[in-house]
């Protein structure tokens, strides 16, 4: 699990994945959640613009990442 800081809260998450480099476009991010392949605390999420905060966890892909401020 690696900590990611964020500058400013909240955030939504298609722009997590993608400023992150989990996926190399906003497009393919969208397609990641509306597929169910991404989790956040645990459970899939299927919002694009899901509103991630501080101590929120994204996994994607094999990796874990803890929202921090």
């Amino acid at each position: 699990m690696r900590d990611v800081i964020l500058k400013k809260q909240p955030v939504e998450l298609h722009k997590i994945l993608k400023f992150e480099g989990l996926v190399h476009s906003g497009g393919v991010a969208k397609l990641a959640i509306e597929s169910g392949d991404v989790k956040v605390n645990d459970k899939i999420e299927t919002r694009k613009r899901k509103k991630i905060v501080a101590g929120d966890v994204i996994e994607f892909n094999g990796e874990i990442i803890r929202l921090v401020i």
